[in-house]
């Protein structure tokens, strides 16, 4: 069996994301079952399995221990992500189910019927494309909530020196916070690298949603950018401005 750098079920602040599109096919593929022959049953069974494993964890999802003992030890691990906005969006899908199932034995069948398949079509869409609308509402819910910081305590995140220094939250095994890891050190960019895992002090404390997620800090601790995602040639030019606008802070 190929190795696993993360495992399925104890680090569960990232995720394969072969997994997460793996539930979505199973559900999409059921809800659009249960609307072509009238299965009504099905939609309160998915939620109820959907709710089952973000109460007790992976291990109790079956598309996700399909995939994690059947699919993944054949073909590998796949790239991780950060795991709330899947999670996130596995809630949408909990609730929407749920609402259909109520409205369909109220006898409102028409809209029971919708909300069933808009769940069909937002899980085969993520499915297939890798396109989670739930996981973008999750992030745009974020930005719209202002949840992201402004000023940090520069005491809180090792800020050292008189120059902008680059916070680079991040999650173990994460992909993506590996390549902005790498990309830091190319570039010889005065940061600071903090594990959300390690660190769930700081996660609630600056409320950062998601990983990776870098911040372009001040001495003072005013956050004076930020940059997420795959490391990508603007956001390197970006940050490079920043930090060559004073002297480099010392690297923590």
């Amino acid at each position: 069996m190929p190795e696993r750098s993360a495992h399925p079920y104890r680090d569960t602040d990232v995720i394969d994301s072969r997994a997460p599109r793996t539930n979505q096919a199973v559900i999409g593929s059921l809800a659009l079952v249960a609307f072509l022959t009238g299965a009504e049953w099905l939609l309160p069974l998915l939620a109820t399995q959907l709710a089952i494993g973000l109460t007790f964890g992976r291990q109790y999802c079956l598309p996700c221990l399909f995939y994690f003992e059947v699919l993944q030890p054949r073909f590998g691990e796949g790239s991780l992500e950060d795991s709330r906005p899947p999670r996130f969006a596995n809630v949408v899908g909990v609730v929407f189910l749920t609402s259909a199932t109520v409205a369909l034995y109220a006898g409102a069948e028409t809209l029971g019927w919708a909300l069933g398949l808009t769940v069909a079509a937002l899980a085969l869409l993520a499915a297939t494309t890798g396109l989670c609308m739930g996981c973008e509402a999750y992030l745009l819910w974020v930005r719209l909530r202002h949840l992201l910081p402004t000023r940090l305590d520069p005491h809180d995140v090792g800020l050292r020196g008189d120059g902008v220094t680059i916070l680079e939250f991040a999650s173990r095994y994460c992909l993506a916070c590996q390549q902005w890891a790498q990309v830091l050190d190319d570039e010889e960019f005065p940061h600071v690298k903090l594990d959300v895992g390690d660190r769930p002090d700081l996660v609630r404390r600056y409320r950062i949603a998601h990983t990776p997620q870098l911040l372009a800090v001040s001495p003072s601790g005013e956050v004076l950018e930020r940059v997420e995602g795959e490391p990508r040639e603007e956001s390197v030019r970006l940050l490079r401005a920043l930090t060559e606008t004073a002297e480099p802070a010392l690297r923590a």
